[in-house]
């Protein structure tokens, strides 16, 4: 079972993802890898936008795999190499967690491990 957490005795979250996530009698846990927007012929797009599309369809793929949807995600960690790309890169996170909210990092870095990445998404799910 997993419990989404919001105290009320703390700020409200100003976005799509919860203060905590509780786990409780997990039969299946899921470590996705830093995920970055390498298409399956081994192009990357130029756009965060693009690059997003790209990085939400393999979380979906690896998801999917494990029999899992987003819906299971309890911990995003995001990456992204520009402050400008945040609010692209909110708009397009809200559209593939449909509502759902996991515990999420949110971390602005100078460069990822390839200059053409413009964001990176790791994560844990659970069942």
């Amino acid at each position: 079972m997993i419990q989404l957490l919001k105290p009320k005795t703390i700020s409200a979250p100003n976005g799509t993802y919860s203060h905590g996530v509780l786990v409780s009698e997990a039969s299946k846990f899921l470590v996705i890898s830093g995920q970055v927007a390498i298409k399956s012929d081994g192009t990357v797009p130029d756009s965060l936008i693009d690059q997003c599309e790209v990085v939400w369809g393999n979380i979906l793929a690896i998801l999917e795999e494990s029999d899992m949807s987003v819906n299971n995600l309890i911990k995003i960690n995001s990456y992204l190499t520009s402050p400008q790309q945040i609010k692209d890169f909110v708009e397009i996170r809200a559209k593939y967690l449909q509502g759902h909210c996991p515990a999420s990092t949110l971390v602005v870095v100078s460069a990822l491990a390839d200059p053409r990445f413009l964001v990176e998404i790791e994560g844990y799910a659970s069942i």
